[in-house]
C-alpha cells in the first residue's frame, strides 16, 4: 500500500490523502478538497483515481469531490446515512464494509459517530495497519463536536474502537492541528516528558512533510487517551471543582473536549 499524503495549505490546515495500490497503480482519494494538488500527485506518479472516499460530510472534505470525478469518473463513497448531504454518491458505507483498491489494498470501514453523526475511518489491515481519521483523532487531540456531532459519541468511539487499535497502527488524520494539541495536553499535563520533547521537535515542521504518529505514540502524547492520568485529573478538578475525585473515564474526556472547545 502506498499512502500519499497532500498537505493543502489551506486555512484549515486539510491533508489529503491517495491510498494506492502499488501493483495496478489504481487509487483511492480520501477527502481530496485539494483537487488540483490531488490530480497533479496521481497524474506526476502515473495512478489512476478510481474511487472518491469521504470520511463525513463537512465541506472542506467534500468540496473537491466534483472536479475529481469530473476528471476521473472515480465512484463516490461515504457513510450510508450521508446521502443528504454528500451530493451524488454512489455507494453507502456500513460498519465492517472493506473498501478495495486495485488487486491488494483491502480497507476496513468503521462506523465512528462524535465529530458529525455520519463519519468513517478507514483501517488498513497489513504489516503496518493505518487509520485514516478524518476529523475523529487529529494528532495529540481529538475531533470537535459542534457541527453535527455528539462528545458522548466521540467518547464512545474512543473507548469501543480507537483504545483498541494496535500501537503500531499509524495515524492519517484530516488535519495538522499537532503543535495547538501537545499544548493543551501540557497545559493539562504540564510534566508529561514525551509531549515537551515532541512539541520541541515538531514546531518547524514542513506540514509537507510532517510526522506520522501512530496509536502507541498518541498514548503517550494524547489527552484523550489519557483519562485515567492522575495530572489531567488534578487539573481538571481545578477547573472543575464539582468533579468527583475518581471521575468515570467518560467525565473526564467530557470535560476534556469542553475545556479544548474554548481553548
Amino acid at each position: 500500500m502506498i499512502v500519499e499524503q497532500i498537505w493543502t495549505g489551506n486555512d484549515y490546515r486539510n491533508f489529503n490523502y491517495l491510498v494506492v495500490c502499488p501493483e495496478t497503480g489504481e487509487a483511492l482519494a480520501i477527502d481530496p478538497l485539494d483537487h488540483e494538488k490531488c490530480l497533479n500527485a496521481a497524474a506526476e506518479n502515473g495512478w489512476t483515481i478510481t474511487q472518491v472516499l469521504n470520511t463525513h460530510e463537512h465541506g472542506d472534505h467534500i468540496g473537491g469531490n466534483k472536479k475529481v470525478i469530473a476528471a476521473t469518473g472515480a465512484r463516490l463513497l461515504a457513510h450510508q446515512n450521508a446521502s443528504d448531504s454528500i451530493p451524488d454518491m454512489d455507494v453507502g458505507l456500513f460498519a465492517g464494509d472493506v473498501v478495495k483498491v486495485g488487486k491488494t489494498v483491502e480497507l476496513l470501514v468503521l462506523d465512528t459517530p462524535g465529530h458529525t453523526m455520519s463519519h468513517i475511518c478507514l483501517l488498513a489491515q497489513t504489516d503496518e495497519p493505518g487509520l485514516f481519521s478524518g476529523d475523529t483523532l487529529f494528532n495529540a487531540g481529538a475531533g470537535n463536536c459542534h457541527n453535527g456531532g455528539h462528545p458522548i459519541e466521540l467518547y464512545e468511539t474512543f473507548a469501543s474502537q480507537l483504545s483498541k487499535l494496535a500501537d503500531n497502527t499509524k495515524i492519517y488524520p484530516g488535519h495538522d492541528y499537532i503543535t495547538n494539541n501537545l499544548e493543551f495536553t501540557l497545559a493539562r499535563e504540564p510534566d508529561n516528558a514525551r509531549a515537551k520533547s515532541l512539541l520541541a521537535e515538531i514546531k518547524d515542521q514542513d506540514p509537507a512533510a510532517a510526522l506520522v504518529s501512530t496509536v502507541g505514540l498518541e498514548r503517550e502524547i494524547n489527552t484523550f487517551f489519557r483519562l485515567q492520568n492522575p495530572t489531567v485529573i488534578a487539573t481538571l478538578k481545578a477547573e472543575f471543582p464539582d468533579m468527583p475525585d475518581d471521575p468515570d473515564p467518560q467525565i473526564v474526556f467530557l470535560k476534556l473536549r469542553e475545556l479544548r472547545n474554548t481553548w
